[in-house]
C-alpha cells in the first residue's frame, strides 16, 4: 500500500471556497455534520475520513505528518488549491499539521479543543475495552454496549465509539475503523505538530471543564500561530461542537465570515 493514501471525503454546500473539515480520534466525517450543515449556504464543505477511520484506506503506518500528507493529496485530487480548515481533536492536530508545512494551502485555520503539544495517554482504558470485543460474538449494539459499560461509564462516549462497528454480512460484525492500527500507533498520534509556525488567521475554540487546552499553553500556541485568538465556551467539555453547537457554529462562521469583509 502506498505511503500516502486517498481519502474519502463528503461534499456538500452551495458555495465555492472550501472547508475542509477533520474529525478527531474513534471519529468519523459524520461527527461534524451540524457545523457541516450550517455552513453549506455560503461555502464548498469537504469533510475527511482519516487514514484508519470511517471509510478511508487502512494501513499500519500512522503518524500526524503522514496523515497531513494525506490531506494534501486528497486536496490535489480535487483540485483545491486552497482552503479554511477546521480539526476537532485529533483532526486538529492534522489540521495545524498542514498550516505549518504547507501555508499556502490553509486561508483560515480553526482548531478545536487541542493545542500544539505532546499529550499523555488518555485513550488506554477505552482502546484495552475495545479490542477486548470478540464481535464474532457479539449478538446486538445493545450487548455490545453492556459489555463496555464498566470500562467506559459514559453513554454518550459509548454511543460515540459503538459507531465504528458494522455489520459484516448478515450475522457478523466489524470494525470499520483500524483499530488494531491506531492502538499500535497510538503514541505517533499524542505527538505535537510540527515545530514551523503558521502566520495565518488561526481560531482556537475550547471546552470550559475540558482539559485539552490550558492556559499554560497559550505559550507555545501563540509561538506556532502568531495571529490565533482563543475562545472558550462555558460549560462545554471536549466534544464542544456536540454539546453546544448553536455557539460552537457561530463562533466559526463569525470568523470565517471575518476572511470575506476583509477581502
Amino acid at each position: 500500500m502506498p505511503r500516502v493514501l486517498s481519502l474519502h471525503t463528503e461534499v456538500s454546500g452551495d458555495g465555492t471556497f472550501p472547508v475542509i473539515m477533520l474529525h478527531g480520534l474513534f471519529g468519523s466525517a459524520s461527527n461534524l455534520m451540524a457545523v457541516a450543515r450550517s455552513l453549506a449556504g455560503d461555502y464548498k464543505v469537504v469533510r475527511m475520513d482519516l487514514r484508519n477511520h470511517g471509510k478511508s484506506p487502512h494501513s499500519d503506518i500512522m503518524d500526524i505528518p503522514t496523515m497531513a500528507e494525506d490531506v494534501l493529496a486528497t486536496m490535489d485530487a480535487l483540485d483545491i488549491k486552497q482552503a479554511h480548515f477546521l480539526g476537532h481533536s485529533l483532526g486538529g492536530k492534522v489540521a495545524m499539521q498542514v498550516a505549518v508545512t504547507a501555508p499556502d494551502r490553509v486561508k483560515r485555520l480553526i482548531v478545536a479543543d487541542i493545542a500544539p503539544v505532546r499529550y499523555g495517554r488518555g485513550h488506554d482504558d477505552i482502546i484495552t475495552a475495545l479490542l477486548g470485543m470478540d464481535l464474532r460474538a457479539l449478538r446486538s449494539r445493545e450487548q455490545a454496549d453492556e459489555l463496555l459499560q464498566k470500562a467506559i461509564p459514559e453513554l454518550a462516549i459509548r454511543q460515540f465509539l459503538l459507531k465504528n462497528i458494522a455489520r459484516d454480512g448478515k450475522d457478523a460484525w466489524t470494525w470499520r475503523m483500524n483499530l488494531t492500527g491506531i492502538a499500535d500507533c497510538y503514541d505517533n498520534l499524542r505527538d505535537a505538530p510540527s515545530a514551523e509556525s503558521f502566520a495565518g488567521p488561526t481560531l482556537f475554540i475550547r471546552g470550559e471543564l475540558s482539559k485539552y487546552i490550558r492556559d499554560e499553553n497559550r505559550v507555545p500556541m501563540q509561538r506556532q500561530f502568531p495571529q490565533m485568538e482563543l475562545l472558550t465556551i462555558a460549560g462545554a467539555g471536549h466534544w464542544l461542537h456536540a454539546e453546544y453547537p448553536q455557539i460552537f457554529n457561530g463562533m466559526v462562521t463569525a470568523f470565517l465570515a471575518a476572511d470575506q469583509a476583509a477581502a
